[in-house]
């Protein structure tokens, strides 16, 4: 079929100038069975044709005398246009925008001429047709008397496609697109943590996810977890990062974690709506977190925070209120039974223990796990655009656009790859697990193994890595699994990361888990790919002393405290005497660290007792800021002349040896 006129055709019906009255020509060279059920795949085609009105979703008639030309020089009338909506063999339902009607047709034609501009692919392999998008296989047909008939298991005649929405082919608005592909907006939905549709609207409209029509059916699952009184108006708001910090602190009412946390705070800068969530043990924790955020985001800003609001809790008496006071920091509280006058803290503690209630609903997950969701909420929301900025907290707090390539439906089946170490030759390459979250500053996810036939892999430890196949239909946790749903099953491997966007076919599964093709020149060889990274965690390590006996692993970190405390008596580095007129005593803290095998596991427990060093002055308790130690080249100079010499190399390591040094200055630490 080929577009245009025939002239002396068109000079006897008279026919309108205008554009959307042009018509087709039809050149039927091969007769074939007829059945108006069918679909035929025509590539010379320049318009979608149907023959049975009862397959049109929508339907409008023709307004004007409106012509199909054949190439015989033969035309038929075309009665009206509409919407057309075929499900293909891979469940994906394909709608054709601007079918014409034509009744006296003996087939139905799909134009492949219009599928290829709104960049669907085909390929002809033998006798058969497969329809692509992107890479990601739609449907097939095969080669019958002379033409392709395509493989359609249902058309829809209903106004409604399924509650699904119409997803664009090129991405635009433009209502004359020719096809489009049809995407559940539900799983955009569960995506991004059962977020509000407005929030929704506005990735939309930013292009940062496919645009949609909003599904305005409500959502079960947020009618259950979200339902809730009208928020309180809005205030005035601060021109500048960390001009103004909103701060609350949240008990889950005795529901713990794994690791046996029952709070969490937030601190959510005024200016960008940026947050930060820590997860607490308890609520005298509040204080030692909000030093953590204040050196980080100073640090990273180049800025200090000016104001601090919060509640009147007791956590943000005493040690908060003095510590505020020490680094000029006005330390705003709530009046009494007031708690709109903090409502920027309070409605950001409200929205993820939401989202959180929503996704721990959806993946059947116990309630211990509300630790992970959350921090996942918290990970999304600063991503999601602000209703009155239009920005994403994430771009104003970092400068750059976040990326939405990586979402996924939280607790949902994820294939993770065994790691090259452990691999097998015979016998599974990826072991099951449950998606929990994202790293923190890294680009991998977090999981929960499943199920697990590795002896080096545990069930119910936390892993992250990067090599993974997601099933985001699949809830291994849930009771009873959702019906099957027509969307597009993306696969993440470390080739598709946020710094690279150059591969866009869509991975096989055994692609997934096989090695990651290598360039053919020599390289060292490294236990772990570039692309790979992959770490075993059982809780993070603590940062108090209380926090360390208050775990399951209290006794190993009580071993590492005595060893310190053994070393540091043997080499007396200390001696009780009373603080001098003129001097200030420095604070002391407890570093935790893990020693890691190379397999992931646990080696050592680690524990040091430290002064405060930064509260020191330059000239009155320090004077020199390095430690000596010896060259890189001196250490190669005596290998080699043992090496030379055949002499035997002893290589010892001494245990505390920061113990072993005498300190030029006095300085005066406070009792444990």
């Amino acid at each position: 079929m080929y577009a245009g006129a025939n002239p002396r055709v068109t000079k006897r019906l008279k026919l309108t100038s205008l554009e959307e009255d042009m018509c087709a020509v039809v050149n039927e060279v091969n007769m074939v069975d007829d059945n108006p059920r069918e679909w035929w795949y025509d590539t010379g085609a320049t318009t979608h044709i149907c023959t049975d009105k009862s397959m049109f979703t929508t339907y409008r008639k023709s307004k004007s005398e409106e012509q199909l030309f054949m190439g015989n020089t033969a035309y038929s009338k075309i009665e009206g246009r509409g919407k057309v909506v075929p499900k293909l063999t891979s469940e994906r339902e394909l709608s054709l925008n601007n079918v014409k009607h034509v009744p006296d047709m003996r087939k139905n034609l799909v134009s492949g001429t219009l599928l290829s501009k709104a960049g669907f692919g085909v390929n002809f392999e033998a006798d058969k047709l497969v329809l692509r998008k992107n890479g990601m296989y739609l449907g097939k047909g095969y080669a019958k008397g002379g033409l392709v008939k395509l493989c359609v298991s249902t058309v829809l005649r209903t106004e409604k496609i399924n509650n699904a929405n119409v997803v664009i082919a090129d991405n635009s608005s433009n209502n004359n697109s020719v096809a489009y592909l049809v995407e559940s907006f539900n799983i955009w939905h569960e995506r991004l943590g059962h977020v509000n549709y407005k929030s929704m609207q506005r990735l939309m409209n930013l292009n940062l996810i496919p645009k949609c029509k909003i599904n305005k059916d409500k959502c079960e699952v947020c009618v259950h977890a979200k339902l809730t009184k009208t928020p309180s108006p809005q205030v005035q708001r601060t021109t500048e990062p960390l001009g103004l910090i909103h701060t609350d602190l949240c008990d889950l009412k005795f529901i713990q974690t794994r690791g046996g946390k029952k709070y969490f705070v937030t601190f959510i800068d005024d200016h960008t709506k940026y947050c930060y969530v820590y997860l607490l043990r308890s609520k005298d924790e509040a204080l030692s977190k909000f030093q953590e955020y204040k050196l980080e985001v100073e640090n990273q800003l180049g800025k200090t925070i000016k104001i601090v609001r919060s509640d009147r809790g007791g956590e943000y008496d005493g040690p908060f209120n003095d510590f505020c006071q020490q680094h000029g920091i006005i330390h705003q509280t709530t009046t009494p039974y007031s708690p709109e006058s903090n409502g920027v803290a309070e409605r950001k503690n409200r929205t993820p223990k939401e989202m959180m209630n929503a996704m721990l609903q959806e993946s059947g997950l116990p309630q211990s796990m509300w630790g992970e969701a959350l921090l996942t909420t918290n990970y999304i929301l600063n991503k999601i655009p602000h209703k009155v900025t239009g920005k994403t907290p994430y771009e104003l707090w970092k400068g750059v656009v976040p990326s939405y390539k990586y979402p996924k439906v939280w607790g949902c089946l994820a294939k993770v790859a065994i790691p090259p170490p452990k691999k097998v030759t015979i016998g599974p390459k990826t072991v099951d697990c449950i998606f929990i979250g994202y790293a923190h500053n890294s680009s991998a996810y977090r999981f929960l193994v499943h199920k697990s036939d590795i002896p080096d892999i545990h069930v119910n430890t936390v892993m992250e890595s990067r090599n993974v196949s997601f099933f985001e239909n699949i809830f291994p946790c849930k009771d009873k699994q959702r019906p099957k749903r027509t969307f597009e099953q993306r696969e993440t491997s470390s080739s598709t990361n946020e710094a690279s966007t150059s591969r866009t076919s869509t991975l096989e599964v055994e692609d997934v888990v096989d090695e990651p093709r290598r360039s053919k020149r020599a390289r060292k060889e490294k236990s772990f790919g570039d692309d790979f990274m992959m770490v075993f965690l059982t809780e993070n390590e603590p940062r108090t002393y209380s926090e360390a006996m208050s775990i399951p692993d209290a006794p190993y970190w009580k071993e590492a405290v005595n060893s310190e405390i053994d070393s540091i008596l043997q080499h007396h580095t200390y001696e009780i005497t009373d603080l001098l007129e003129g001097f200030k005593a420095l604070g002391c803290k407890w570093i935790f660290t893990t020693k890691m095998k190379p397999d992931g596991s646990v080696d050592k427990y680690k524990a040091r007792l430290v002064v405060q060093g930064f509260r020191q002055k330059e000239g009155l308790d320090f004077f020199d800021t390095y430690s000596p130690v010896t060259r890189i080249t001196s250490i190669r100079i005596l290998v080699g002349i043992a090496a030379l010499r055949g002499l035997e190399i002893h290589q010892m390591d001494v245990k505390t040896a920061f113990l072993h040094g005498d300190l030029e200055e006095e300085i005066y630490m406070k009792q444990l």
